[in-house]
């Protein structure tokens, strides 16, 4: 007997009439194989005591989901093979413990991004290319299930009144979703995910993402104290390159993080990170990047790093380096450091001063140091470009 023949004998036991064996279709969604997962999931969830489960640790859940699941296929004689059978039980804990489909691309450390476009188009990126998986979901119900999960343990909701959401992973993974109607073609999810162990500079070394006279360069400037910025593009490697960087922070000073998500990781004990927060569902309560980085100032640090400057925080990030705390860190999205320059002009003017242009410049001037450009190449490596050094004014244009 097959599966699709368990299923039509199921089907016409449950309804009381005879029921035609469906025929075996193609599409991932509607798999007989898929099917016998949502029904056994569903038995499962009603045997389970879940007033017990949150009491239980991750390997106890685990054994019983395995106990449970194993009887109810000898009971109802479900024509499973071995593999299959191990398969199914640790796609149903899956299920019930973690983020069902993508658990075998999270576990994956070779696998850097994933990119869900609907629930039959899983993609990852694995050494800077990307490819299509085989892993889907059922339907849109199913990956929505997914979302929920995510996002309802960092306290945030995704809903038509809010299609946008940013979260994180318990491992630190940044998390963006967006859905309906904004998303066209159904709910869509990207995961960037960040390595266990932290980026060493021997790793870029190894990778030939910068020279051994570039990583020594880097590492004085660091411990001098000067203030760096990291420009890049989307994917550049920007905030992998900023946690290689504080590496050489030393282990005795105060560090304060400003993120929007966070997902530094620095190895100095003495880290305080800050993340902001989104408004409530009347829109109010929101914390900035701006107000963070203005109460860093009142903490005592010693160096304040900003994730990745993208508004008005540019201007007290430029007044923080322009006042004492030198050694400052940030990154920028831009194509290249005269661009990089451009936008934090643009982003100090966000702030709601009338600042002349010129006012602004020698500001940006006087507070940074050097600008490293990063860039992803064709193969998918990513690469130090230039290292610029700011050196000053002439007339009204910053010099690199």
């Amino acid at each position: 007997m097959t599966i699709t023949q368990w299923l039509a004998r199921k089907n016409e036991a449950e309804n009381g009439a005879a029921a035609e064996a469906p025929p075996r279709r193609t599409a991932p969604g509607s798999h007989p194989y898929q099917e016998l997962k949502s029904t056994i999931h569903r038995r499962l969830i009603d045997r389970l005591d879940l007033s017990t489960v949150a009491d239980l640790t991750p390997e106890q859940l685990s054994g019983i989901i395995k106990t449970v699941v194993e009887n109810m296929i000898a009971q109802e004689g479900i024509p499973l093979s071995r593999p299959e059978r191990d398969r199914l039980v640790i796609e149903i804990q899956n299920e019930t413990m973690g983020l069902g489909p993508l658990e075998p691309l999270l576990s994956d450390t070779e696998i850097s991004d994933i990119m869900v476009n609907g629930p039959h188009g899983v993609f990852v990126e694995r050494r800077g290319k990307i490819e299509k998986t085989d892993v889907f979901f059922k339907d849109n119900e199913h990956l929505m299930a997914v979302i929920e999960r995510i996002v309802s343990k960092v306290g945030r909701r995704v809903d038509e009144a809010s299609p946008m959401v940013d979260a994180r992973l318990a491992d630190g993974s940044r998390v963006n979703v967006i859905i309906p109607p904004l998303a066209i073609d159904g709910p869509a999810l990207s995961i960037r995910r960040f390595g266990v162990k932290p980026l060493q500079m021997e790793n870029l070394l190894a990778n030939g993402s910068l020279t051994e006279e570039m990583a020594a360069a880097f590492e004085a400037m660091v411990k001098a104290r000067m203030n760096i910025l990291v420009s890049g593009g989307t994917g550049a490697g920007k905030t992998t390159f900023l946690n290689v960087l504080s590496s050489s922070i030393p282990d005795n000073e105060r560090i304060i993080t400003v993120e929007d998500a966070a997902e530094l990781i620095l190895q100095q004990q003495h880290t305080v990170r800050l993340e902001t927060r989104p408004p409530n569902i009347e829109g109010k309560g929101a914390i900035t990047q701006r107000d963070l980085v203005r109460n860093a100032l009142r903490m005592r640090p010693d160096r304040i790093i900003v994730g990745e400057v993208r508004g008005a925080e540019a201007l007290d990030m430029l007044q923080a380096m322009n006042t004492g705390h030198d050694g400052s860190i940030s990154t920028i999205h831009a194509n290249a450091p005269r661009d990089a320059l451009s936008r934090i002009e643009t982003m100090v003017l966000m702030a709601g001063f009338d600042l002349p242009s010129k006012a602004i410049r020698e500001q940006i001037s006087s507070a940074l140091n050097v600008i490293l450009q990063l860039s992803r190449m064709s193969d998918g490596t990513r690469k130090v470009v230039t290292v610029s050094e700011v050196t000053g004014m002439e007339g009204d244009v910053v010099v690199m």
